[in-house]
């Protein structure tokens, strides 16, 4: 198992006030999960929280930008910046990270097969 840097190591014990946290080692960055729901991705020490219809709004709205892996623009991930207040406000955290959580909860719901 490849050794968590400090940075990793920081924002697992951050989100620890959401639930149980870990991280993964994935392609060059890291997977980090609150209660086994991928919540985040931290990429060339810089965090980015997952988006979904829930929160990409408020993402947007701050100017937050997308986690772009390439050099590609159209290669955008629903991975945005975090709002640098989150590591020094705890219910900042809690909201965005949260909101984060639940974002992906909703990408693992399956939509209702259509009746024929």
């Amino acid at each position: 198992m490849k050794p968590q840097p400090p940075f990793v190591k920081y924002v697992v014990e951050q989100f620890s006030i959401l639930g149980e946290p870990s991280a993964r080692a994935m392609m060059g960055g890291w997977v980090v999960y609150v209660d086994g729901l991928v919540c985040a991705l931290i990429a060339d020490s810089e965090l980015y929280l997952k988006g979904g219809d829930n929160n990409i709004p408020r993402f947007d709205a701050r100017g937050l930008k997308a986690f772009q892996p390439f050099d590609d623009p159209k290669m955008l991930m629903k991975y945005y910046q975090a709002p640098p207040e989150i590591f020094e406000d705890s219910d900042a955290l809690k909201d965005w990270v949260g909101s984060s959580m639940e974002a992906s909860r909703r990408s693992k719901k399956k939509p209702a097969k259509k009746k024929r």
